[in-house]
């Protein structure tokens, strides 16, 4: 970097690194506020200024961002994504002036980030950021990506930028300025998140992105995050965030259910140190008490999540959803249909979802149990196709998934659905929860038990394969949980076998070939397990929940052709 940019040269650079200073001390310290619940209080503290200074337009984007990201709500959403365009707009007024020669010299050999000043060098890593988080936006309405390879140019400028920026640091001429920790903490927040997010991809998404010069390294991207985490700077807590994202539910959601619990308590701690009553820690704490069997304590931080703040009520959605799922982890039909109840009524991410678990929780009931509000399981069932949702002209792929499962209702003689709250609870990979805890997984199996019991006594339908290849699947996880190798082994082996016979449930042999791979690989028989994931990945497609299918697949594949983890951590979160 020039010496402009840190030795404060002329009064111009003195005056910008002057504006510098003053705008990421107000912004940490709207920051602060935003943590500590204070969530009109920081908005307001940056608003009038969000068109002449480009970290306050960014850090009031990237509030509304987290906000949405937290609440899946369609509007909040869609207030995030504007807002985190007009923060690019006010972030472009601060980047280095081209010429037309400057452009034609930058094609021929990358124009030199060396001669930028502190200020332009700052706007380069805003700019970034904000077409990052508009990024992920789009992947956040379109779990099928199509949105994100759309916006390709846009993402491909992100990446090539953070490229450059980490080139700059790593360069001997680098001199840095002031602010320097709150540049290299964005560096790393960016690098990080992109190497991680790569990672991640199914195979056939990589191709597409690595033709346009995209690759992804998880280990790197995690120790960008850890380094970033963990150094006091604008970005340490977003850097947090996103890691304890990935541990907590991205490595559940979209991959094998191996995620660093441990990592993310260390990460969480001192932030639940500063922010004792802090919704969002307060979440996040309750996730992993989840993730660690504790599911009565969960319950607990869930509930002082919601008591911490009244403002913010779609955050309090977010933890229903969590207390819906405890719930169902602990057999309490009731209320769990009286979370997913509340969010039927209250948010609006998904109604078909919401009113599908309702009527599943109720097919749970036992004869002598009455239904809470009256509600007809049936009825429930049968409206759930004509409360389809678009986001961005896309649907949902979990609401896909419930409308395909309700459609059996539609008849006047409905076949009835086995188990549909524990279907539901496979796609969310809450088997994965369950198995840390062997009395949850035994009662779990119990229930199992009973339904394939109940479905051989019953009259034979056209659907019965479908049936007993899903209590198949999910009591093959509760007996691997259980350590009951060769019974669990058998189940997954029973779904491929009666392939033919399955009428609608295509879904269910992918997922059976990658449950047995993912058994193998726990067992150190890795090339068995790759062949069964190649197998998964290529024979397969047009099924329900594919992209998620094929996003655990990625994460299998990573897990079998890499060394053991070795326990990689950082020490705690940066925070004063």
């Amino acid at each position: 970097m020039d010496s402009r940019a840190a030795n404060s040269g002329s009064g111009g650079a003195r005056s910008s690194t002057s504006d510098l200073n003053t705008a990421l001390h107000e912004c940490m310290a709207a920051l602060d506020l935003f943590l500590n619940n204070k969530f009109s209080d920081a908005l307001a503290s940056l608003q009038g200024k969000t068109k002449d200074s480009m970290y306050h337009a960014l850090t009031y984007a990237t509030i509304l961002e987290m906000q949405a990201m937290m609440t899946f709500d369609p509007q909040d959403i869609l207030n995030a994504g504007n807002t985190m365009k007009e923060a690019q707009a006010t972030c472009q007024k601060f980047r280095k002036k081209s010429t037309v020669a400057d452009s034609i010299n930058s094609l021929v050999h990358r124009q030199s980030l060396e001669h930028f000043t502190e200020e332009e060098i700052h706007a380069e890593i805003c700019y970034a950021e904000c077409l990052l988080q508009r990024a992920a936006l789009t992947f956040l309405q379109d779990e099928n990506m199509v949105s994100f390879i759309k916006g390709g140019i846009k993402v491909r400028n992100s990446y090539q930028t953070y490229r450059e920026l980490d080139s700059l640091i790593q360069s001997p001429h680098y001199v840095k300025g002031e602010n320097h920790l709150h540049f290299e903490g964005g560096v790393k927040l960016g690098v990080g998140a992109f190497n991680l997010t790569l990672s991640m991809f199914p195979a056939r998404i990589l191709r597409l992105l690595e033709f346009v010069g995209f690759s992804g390294n998880k280990e790197h991207g995690l120790l960008q995050l850890q380094e970033g985490a963990s150094s006091y700077s604008f970005r340490s807590v977003l850097c947090t965030m996103l890691l304890l994202c990935y541990h907590t539910f991205m490595t559940f959601v979209l991959g094998t259910g191996k995620g660093n619990v441990e990592e993310a308590e260390r990460l969480l701690k001192p932030y639940l140190a500063r922010y004792p009553k802090g919704a969002i820690f307060l979440f996040f704490a309750g996730r992993i008490e989840t993730l660690k069997g504790n599911i009565d304590a969960a319950v607990n931080r869930y509930e002082e999540c919601c008591e911490a703040q009244q403002y913010w009520k779609q955050f309090h959605h977010m933890c229903y959803w969590e207390l819906m799922w405890c719930f169902t982890y602990k057999r309490q039909w009731k209320m769990a249909f009286f979370y997913a109840d509340l969010l039927s009524k209250e948010n609006t991410w998904s109604k078909a979802t919401y009113i599908y678990m309702k009527a599943a929780y109720l097919s749970m009931f036992g004869p002598d149990d009455c239904s809470p509000f009256g509600d007809s399981e049936v009825e429930l069932f049968r409206i759930v196709p004509s409360l389809k949702l678009k986001i961005a002209g896309k649907s949902l792929p979990t609401e896909k998934f419930a409308i395909r499962k309700a459609r059996r209702y539609l008849s006047s003689n409905p076949i009835p659905l086995p188990v549909p709250p524990l279907e539901m609870m496979y796609i969310w990979n809450g088997y994965a929860v369950i198995g840390k805890c062997p009395n949850l997984t035994e009662g779990m199996l119990e229930t199992l038990i009973e339904a394939e019991e109940a479905l051989a006594r019953s009259s034979a339908t056209e659907l019965l394969a479908d049936d007993q290849c899903v209590i198949k699947l999910l009591k093959g996880l509760c007996l691997k949980h259980l350590g009951k190798i060769s019974e669990a082994e058998d189940h997954f082996n029973y779904i491929y076998l009666n392939e033919k016979k399955i009428k609608y449930d295509h879904y269910l042999i992918p997922n059976a070939l990658l449950e047995l791979a993912i058994l193998y690989l726990d067992q150190d028989r890795r090339e068995e397990a790759i062949k069964l994931l190649e197998r998964a990945k290529q024979n397969y497609k047009n099924y329900s929940m594919e992209t998620r299918t094929h996003f655990r697949i990625q994460a299998a594949l990573h897990q079998a052709k890499s060394a053991p983890e070795n326990g990689m951590h950082s020490g705690a979160s940066a925070v004063s």
